[in-house]
């Protein structure tokens, strides 16, 4: 049987202000389909993730590199690519920008794939994964655009222009999904496929952003929202038989599987091309060889690593002395094969018999705080820049894409924390509630508990005693910053390398690619672009 998808560019080309139907509209079904091929469709939309989530210059760049956490200088003539990684640092990108097109379309294949499922009579199982998948592409394109392709099930291969929902209507759609789909999902789908801890975790991610996703200018917050998001929480808390990893870098090592406490949705990696179940290796040592010099690695000297990817020395400034997430202390499996400590690196570098490591040039590898987004001097090229490893390498599969660590998507330790910030964000801030929850994680991860929190100092991003500082060390490099920073009004302001944004509302979403909107006229270019 030929089984005809929606294109991402197709997909966008049918949105438009519609009734909002679409989340009771997945009962149809093809009465000549079955099961077996609702499966393999499924196994093909769960595979539409992996590049999205796993590549660098996918979902990582627009929710990192966009923010005061990640950068990626030009180094003489390495990582100028015509500008496209400088301009997102420093908030001057442009509507023909291919990140920006590239996730898009990538999110339209996420959703079509899922859609597609739906039109060829799933089990309900099936069917309530596949709404789990298509909702988190909805999310996506909400988070990252304000306006939401769609396609009725009924219509799954059509051609002409796709629906577009608005922000409210999205929102409801998700809230109205993923609330019927929680008691439909196996608890034995988690941690690599969509299960109800998994619902449950997106759903909280929608009403905690609710208020920004429908006003990025000055969010507000709904009383009701925050205390379903405590509800939700509360849940995953109590009943999900999650765990702080005492070791923080467990959550991201090549045996995570086993060692992460935390995983609510994951990639599985077994080392091999391909997991049991269809879903292919996730290639996770893009998240090492991003950042890593050349000779990082003396067994693969020259090639250990792109050299590009580095933090500023303002977020390093957050740690606590005593915080373990910064990094820094010997991995077993790692330090002892290459030198390599996890977490952020600063100064000099060594391999594992103790002897420093030289960049190219014969220099030590030194890698300093100060960077500048065009680097030009030959003896800071290699060298600037603080560099972040929150993955562990698996160094038995260093750069061929069959790592075993599992990508972490959702995470237990974000529950505890989206948790905490429902508590102040309630119409009367439950201050000790929040504290209750931040103080053991912050124990847990070695760093000295707070005698006092509150959400953002607006006049100062890296206030250390504030919830959007707790969520930076906590989560750094996850995806979630960008998403942080909107939802705590300070995304817009100056930080290192980057001006304040002069325009009020132009870069609180991403553009729509030209052609897209001339292949579908119910998309409307976003604030602050010209179309």
């Amino acid at each position: 049987m030929k089984l005809t998808y929606i294109s991402a560019i197709g997909l966008v080309l049918s949105m438009g202000c519609t009734k909002l139907d679409q989340s009771l509209q997945d009962s149809f079904s093809n009465p000549a389909a079955n099961t077996s091929t609702a499966s393999a469709l499924l196994t093909g939309a769960y595979n539409s993730m992996a590049g999205l989530m796993h590549a660098q210059d996918q979902m990582f760049s627009l929710q990192e590199t966009t923010t005061d956490e990640a950068l990626i200088p030009v180094r003489g003539g390495d990582w100028d690519d015509n500008g496209v990684w400088r301009v997102l640092h420093a908030h001057t990108w442009t509507p023909i920008h291919s990140q920006f097109k590239a996730v898009y379309n990538g999110l339209g294949n996420l959703e079509s794939s899922a859609i597609t499922v739906l039109a060829f009579n799933p089990n309900a199982t099936q069917r309530a994964e596949a709404l789990f998948l298509r909702s988190l592409a909805q999310f996506y394109f909400l988070d990252l655009y304000g306006q939401v392709p769609y396609r009725p099930v009924s219509e799954y291969n059509s051609i002409g222009p796709a629906p577009v929902l608005q922000p409210k209507e999205a929102i409801d759609t998700l809230v109205a999904t993923l609330t019927a789909i929680i008691p439909q999902l196996p608890a034995t789908n988690k941690p690599y496929k969509a299960s109800p801890d998994a619902a449950r975790f997106l759903l909280m991610k929608v009403l905690l952003n609710k208020g920004a996703f429908l006003n990025r200018q000055t969010p507000t917050f709904d009383n009701a929202d925050m205390q379903q998001v405590i509800a939700l929480g509360n849940t995953i808390i109590t009943t999900g038989g999650y765990s702080l990893t005492p070791n923080y870098f467990d959550n991201f090592g090549p045996q995570n599987a086993t060692t992460s406490n935390e995983m609510i949705l994951a990639w599985p990696n077994t080392g091999a091309s391909s997991n049991p179940d269809g879903i292919t290796s996730g290639g996770i040592n893009a998240r090492w060889m991003m950042t890593l010099h050349y000779n990082s690695w003396e067994k693969k000297k020259g090639e250990a690593g792109w050299n590009g990817f580095s933090t500023v020395a303002d977020f390093y400034n957050t740690f606590g002395a005593t915080d373990k997430r910064v990094g820094g202390n010997a991995y077993p499996g790692v330090t002892d094969v290459s030198g390599l400590r996890p977490g952020l690196l600063v100064g000099q570098q060594f391999n594992e018999k103790g002897d420093s490591i030289k960049d190219r040039q014969g220099n030590p590898l030194k890698f300093t705080p100060e960077v500048k987004l065009i680097e030009t001097d030959k003896n800071r090229l290699e060298v600037a820049g603080i560099r972040v490893i929150k993955y562990p390498p698996d160094y038995a599969a260093y750069s061929d894409g069959n790592q075993k660590n599992q990508l972490q998507i959702f995470r237990y330790a974000d529950v505890v924390l989206m948790v905490a910030e429902a508590m102040l964000r309630q119409s009367s801030p439950n201050t000790a509630g929040a504290l209750g929850l931040i103080n053991p994680l912050r124990a847990t991860r070695g760093a000295t508990a707070l005698a006092t929190i509150t959400l953002v100092n607006p006049g100062n991003v890296y206030d250390p005693t504030t919830l959007l500082a707790e969520r930076g060390r906590e989560m750094y490099w996850e995806s979630w910053r960008r998403q942080d920073l909107i939802r705590f009004g300070v995304y817009l302001k100056q930080w290192a390398l980057k001006d304040a944004d002069a325009d009020p509302l132009r870069n609180l979403l991403f553009p729509i690619a030209p052609d897209e909107l001339l292949a579908n006229p119910n998309l409307k270019q976003n604030p602050g672009y010209s179309e």
